[in-house]
């Protein structure tokens, strides 16, 4: 009852956010550098059809999003997909911790990649481009300084993530548009020269799409900083994932249109990078390499304000260290702090790749389990059965096919994965069996 208390206070505090800035901060949690790195993915596995295959990841997204649209205008909580599932499974808190910990770990692992993805661009022109300490250095300098903007205040926070978003955007687009201009091909030949392409491929494409399009939820943890949560929650978490699938599917056409798949493959997110020098010079690779920064850095921003968000809420119910439950101003200080040294410290340890795919099974998991506590309460939240099944079919399917996929490529990346959620797990167990007896001793004291 006090956390709930706690939680009501916040929302009666100042309003900065409009939906302007949540569809920001959405966008900026999406398009990250997890769309540089599933282009070259797509196009060595299905290539003509990729810009079909991450419209489908698209799709997908905005079924998983129809159910934390649902919840989050039902429940208005900031814990997003932690207090989602405490509140509708109230008999399983070990189960709704676990989710915390597996959630917030997928946040610091997507922190990790973009602040690495930003550091590799930032130096992409210069000699010392592969001296891997000059990178991490870069790495935990970009944390860094978005560390201290989500510090400084919620309305800086929010024009600074509008003005990265809103110009990447258009730097990406207008980049995209250009490669499209100069092709010297088009789909229909396209097509035709990758006949042999099957389903199953574009599906296991569109599945590993997903992770590219992680991020809408955290609209969702801004809720006690928004203004009308019960408009601005849809419009922005909708209007944001049709945005990024416009932008994608821009991106992936002025891709293969432009350059040769294997030149795609073999520059992976570097790829539009080499398709805008051959066709504009080094202008037009430096035009790439800004919005890739600020694509990253919005990434950055965007993810240390949402999750650190969720971090304060778990930890008011005794499944994080108390000391991360703390705020100043509403701004969960601690939370967003140890948040970023704990991504930076990912980056040092390095071996992304397995981090990397942990956030993408983890995201559609903890996506397919809002879609079950959407259907145990769904006359509460006034959702369509028939758009929750399809969601849970759809999300279960992409799962599958990730695990599927990671067998058939690299079998040591799922064992590295099941290793961090052993881990996971064992921290989530030990803080709930802390808390249960927290709270069994309270009980007994008020006997």
């Amino acid at each position: 009852m006090k956390n709930e208390i706690g939680r009501s206070i916040h929302r009666k505090r100042g309003r900065a956010l409009g939906v302007v800035e949540l569809i920001a901060i959405a966008v900026g949690g999406m398009v990250g550098g997890g769309i540089f790195t599933v282009l070259g993915i797509s196009v060595s596995l299905v290539g003509a059809y990729t810009p079909i295959a991450i419209a489908v990841g698209g799709i997908i997204a905005m079924l998983a999003a129809y159910n934390y649209v649902k919840l989050g205008v039902y429940f208005k909580d900031e814990g997003a997909t932690y207090s989602f599932y405490k509140k509708t499974f109230p008999s399983t808190p070990f189960a709704a911790s676990l989710i915390g910990w597996w959630v917030i770990f997928g946040y610091i692992s997507t922190l990790a990649l973009y602040a690495y993805t930003f550091s590799s661009y930032s130096i992409s022109s210069f000699s010392f481009a592969n001296d891997e300490l000059i990178r991490k250095a870069i790495a935990g300098g970009i944390i860094l300084v978005f560390t201290l903007v989500n510090v400084w205040s919620v309305k800086g926070m929010g024009r600074v993530e509008d003005l990265m978003v809103y110009t990447k955007m258009v730097i990406l687009a207008l980049i995209s548009i250009i490669l499209i201009y100069h092709s010297d091909t088009s789909l229909p030949t396209l097509f035709k020269n990758n006949h042999n392409i099957t389903l199953s491929s574009i599906l296991i494409v569109s599945s590993l799409t997903f992770v590219a399009y992680e991020g809408f939820q955290l609209v969702i943890n801004a809720v006690n900083e928004m203004k009308n949560p019960d408009l601005n929650i849809p419009r922005a978490i909708y209007g944001a994932i049709v945005l990024v699938i416009l932008i994608y599917v821009i991106m992936s056409l002025g891709a293969i249109l432009s350059m040769s798949f294997k030149e795609i493959a073999d520059n992976k997110e570097y790829a539009l990078a080499a398709g805008a020098k051959e066709i504009m010079g080094n202008m037009g690779a430096n035009l790439v390499i800004a919005g890739a920064l600020l694509a990253t850095s919005s990434a950055i921003s965007g993810t240390l304000f949402g999750s650190s968000r969720q971090v304060s809420v778990i930890a008011e119910d005794g499944y994080f260290p108390a000391f991360l439950a703390n705020r100043k101003n509403s701004i969960p200080i601690f939370a967003i702090i140890v948040m970023a040294l704990l991504s930076f410290g990912l980056i040092l340890i390095g071996n992304l790749e397995v981090i990397l795919e942990f956030g993408s099974i983890t995201f559609i998991l903890v996506s397919w389990l809002m879609g079950l506590a959407n259907l145990k309460i769904r006359d509460k939240t006034n959702s369509s059965l028939t758009i929750i099944i399809v969601s849970l079919v759809g999300l279960f399917t992409g799962a599958s096919l990730i695990v599927y996929y990671e067998i058939n490529s690299d079998i040591r990346q799922i064992y590295s994965t099941c290793v961090i959620y052993l881990v996971l797990t064992l921290g989530a167990w030990l803080f709930s069996k802390i808390e249960n007896k927290k709270v069994a001793k309270h009980v007994y004291k008020k006997q």
